[in-house]
């Protein structure tokens, strides 16, 4: 699989762990950034994580943030992007297969390399559950995506 990977300053030591583990694990990884402590606004990384997604250039992403709230608050913002906030692995396999996930946020001041690792291997693993009940929420998704304005009838 092809998976692009981001981080901002807070979240670029996990990923670049991450990157590791999933080369090893015989994966294709798009690393987008970034590679240092100098400070990074995450909506950045997330619109970066996106655009290989949304182009076909890779098939999932991993955003990392101190916390991944914010990572996961920007990239469900893009079009296409259905991320979620995973620091578990039930959510992380639930979350492709229920609700077609392509990103996973995760914060690094929040968990370790070793579940981190874990984490991937469940969200890398699972595929799409294609049942009509999960087909029809992801239109409902999609359909909220396009008219915003459905929100405020």
């Amino acid at each position: 699989m092809r998976i692009v990977l981001g981080a901002d300053h807070r979240g670029y030591v996990l990923k670049d762990a991450i990157a590791e583990h999933l080369k090893t694990s015989g994966h294709d990884v798009i690393d987008v950034g970034t590679n240092g402590s100098a400070p990074v606004d995450y909506p950045d990384v997330a619109l970066d994580v996106a655009r290989p997604i949304r182009s076909g250039e890779a098939e999932r992403g991993i955003v990392l943030c101190g916390s991944g709230v914010g990572a996961a608050i920007a990239s469900n913002k893009i079009p296409g992007i259905r991320a979620g906030l995973c620091h578990d692995t039930y959510s992380a396999h639930q979350g492709v297969e229920h609700d077609d996930m392509n990103v996973i946020c995760m914060g690094s001041r929040v968990i370790g390399d070793d579940l981190a690792r874990e984490i991937v291997d469940a969200f890398v693993g699972a595929s799409f559950m294609d049942e009509e009940r999960y087909r029809r929420r992801l239109a409902k998704i999609r359909a909220l995506e396009q008219d915003s304005a459905a929100v405020d009838r």
